[in-house]
This record gives C-alpha cells, sequence and structure tokens, in this order.
C-alpha cells in the first residue's frame, strides 16, 4: 500500500474533497484536504511536499488551480491531476502549459481517477486492487 503516500486536495466544493478523500484513501493514500484557496495549496506543498496534488481549477479567492501550479512549479515537481468542471480549451490550454498528470473533467468517478492514477504510474496495478 502506498501508505507513506500523501495527496493534496484542493477543492473549493466541500463534498466533492471529501469523496475525493475517500477515493485516495481507498486507494492507501494519506490525504491533506479541505483546502480551497491557491495560496493555501501553494504554503501547505512548500511545508508537506507532497507526492501528488489533486487541484480543481476554479477555486476561492483570485487566483485559480493552474496559477497555483504555476507558483508551485517554481520550487516542486510534483505530479498534479487536474479534476474541473472547465473542459473549455482556454483552460485546458492554460494546463498544458504547466506539466501535469492528468486532466480529469467532473464528475470524476472513483474507476476515472484509478485509471488516471494507474496510466501515470503513480499507483502499480496490485495497489488498485481494492
Amino acid at each position: 500500500m502506498n501508505r507513506n503516500k500523501t495527496v493534496l486536495i484542493v477543492e473549493d466544493d466541500l463534498i466533492l474533497n471529501l469523496l475525493y478523500e475517500s477515493y485516495m484513501e481507498k486507494l492507501g493514500f494519506d490525504t491533506k484536504g479541505e483546502l480551497v484557496y491557491g495560496k493555501t495549496a501553494i504554503d501547505v506543498t512548500k511545508k508537506i511536499s507532497p507526492d501528488l496534488i489533486l487541484m480543481d481549477i476554479a477555486l476561492e479567492g483570485d487566483m485559480d488551480g493552474i496559477e497555483a501550479m504555476e507558483k508551485i512549479r517554481e520550487f516542486s515537481e510534483v505530479p498534479v491531476i487536474y479534476i474541473t468542471g472547465n473542459s473549455d480549451p482556454a483552460h485546458r490550454n492554460r494546463a498544458e502549459a504547466i506539466k501535469y498528470t492528468a486532466y480529469l473533467t467532473k464528475p470524476v468517478g472513483f474507476e476515472e481517477l484509478k485509471q488516471a492514477l494507474l496510466e501515470a504510474k503513480i499507483i502499480t496495478k496490485e495497489e488498485a486492487n481494492v
């Protein structure tokens, strides 16, 4: 199991945040969640050096998830999976400018997230058999 892997969940919808936490915990990750601001995500990433970030694009405050990842990329190459309701080309193009692992459009189910983690080799097939 991934008990030593930490995922930072940045999602301003509390229900979805809790859902993603349950998905990731089911896959063996330690979760740090309930972050709704890009600035907080930057600060927490500096502090805990997560193994993965699940990042919503539309966040509370004046910084979106893509801007937060631009800042995080200044000091970390942590894999990021964008989870967003914004599947339009403008958001996708902005996200592509910052190296990401996957770009998933809401609603995101457990199997879809697990498949993205497998494809990115963040989890193994053995770890995915839950």
